[in-house]
């Protein structure tokens, strides 16, 4: 929508499916980080002449929703910008400036269950069969017993916080004039409480799909992310394990849903080719020289 000023907005309306809560939290988050950090290139709710930043509304089926407008913000979805170290680097540090805003927010939805959560992976092990190829099945496999074993305890000792944990190529925005520079972060719908080294390893995990060397692109990303917001060396230990579990995650619901609604296959499975390719390139590599390539641009120091 374009106001008579040229001031543009979204107007939202929420899928009668989703918890009243839920979207609560993002109005919540949002308001938050308008607050904390106005310089970040995130939408902003606006409030309705009653003052509230929702209106509750009747679809034509008559089933609830909620209608709320936010700021618009334009640019060029990420998935269809040319990468570059550059841009790496400066979706880290928007990432950690974003993360940074939100360490003290605190909401009581933000502790609700999402199967697109690095922190447990291991309740999709049921999926496992969704998958055709007996040799990924067993990649899979293997990637499970180490998640269940391994980091799954030490996530336990890690800070937690709420992220924003969707940082993918079609949630970031760059700038069309300058392609090195975010103009924003969209889609708040995935908002959870969770580790916080997971935000970082969940946007890496997109990153793995340019070049010879995928991982320098990952690690790109994940360096400038700790050049401002220094990651702990427990954060650093499990990271491989998370970013291999957002593309484990990806596999199997992708997989699953596939089964489930073959008339639709196309559509669910637009990132799953993606995610099997992040996987097979980690798979070829000992697992400590993986994780030595992810944060081979992680240096101790003063944070910005």
């Amino acid at each position: 929508m374009t106001a008579p000023d040229g001031s543009q907005f979204l107007l939202k309306i929420s899928n009668p499916a989703e918890a009243r809560e839920i979207v609560h939290l993002q109005n919540a988050v949002l308001n938050h980080l308008k607050e904390a950090a106005p310089s970040l290139p995130v939408p902003h709710p606006v409030a309705a002449l009653d003052g509230r930043y929702h209106t509750d509304i009747s679809l034509a089926d008559g089933r609830a929703s909620i209608l709320r407008m936010l700021t618009f913000l334009p640019g060029t979805p990420l998935v269809a910008s040319p990468r570059t170290t550059a841009l790496r680097q400066a979706l880290g540090r928007c990432l950690a400036s974003l993360d940074r805003a939100l360490h003290d927010f605190v909401h009581p939805a933000a502790e609700h269950d999402l199967l697109w959560n690095v922190a447990a992976a291991h309740r999709l092990a049921g999926m496992i069969d969704s998958i055709a190829d007996p040799a990924r099945r067993v990649l899979v496999r293997r990637f499970m017993d180490h998640y269940e074993t391994n980091t799954l305890p030490a996530l336990t000792k890690l800070r937690a916080q709420v992220i924003h944990n969707d940082f993918n190529l079609g949630n970031v925005l760059v700038r069309p004039d300058r392609t090195d520079e975010v103009a924003a972060i969209i889609d708040f719908g995935d908002v959870i409480h969770g580790p916080l080294v997971g935000e970082i390893a969940t946007a890496a995990a997109y990153q793995l799909v340019d070049g010879p060397d995928p991982l320098r692109n990952a690690a790109e990303m994940i360096g400038a992310y700790h050049g401002r917001l220094q990651l702990e060396p427990g954060e650093q230990t499990v990271m491989l394990d998370l970013v291999m579990a957002r593309l484990v995650i990806t596999v199997l619901i992708t997989e699953w849903r596939a089964t489930r609604y073959p008339e639709n296959r196309a559509y669910i499975m637009r990132n799953n080719g993606l995610a099997w390719a992040g996987l097979d390139h980690i798979d070829q590599l000992p697992r400590a020289e993986a994780s030595r390539r992810l944060l081979q641009f992680c240096q101790s120091g003063d944070n910005e």
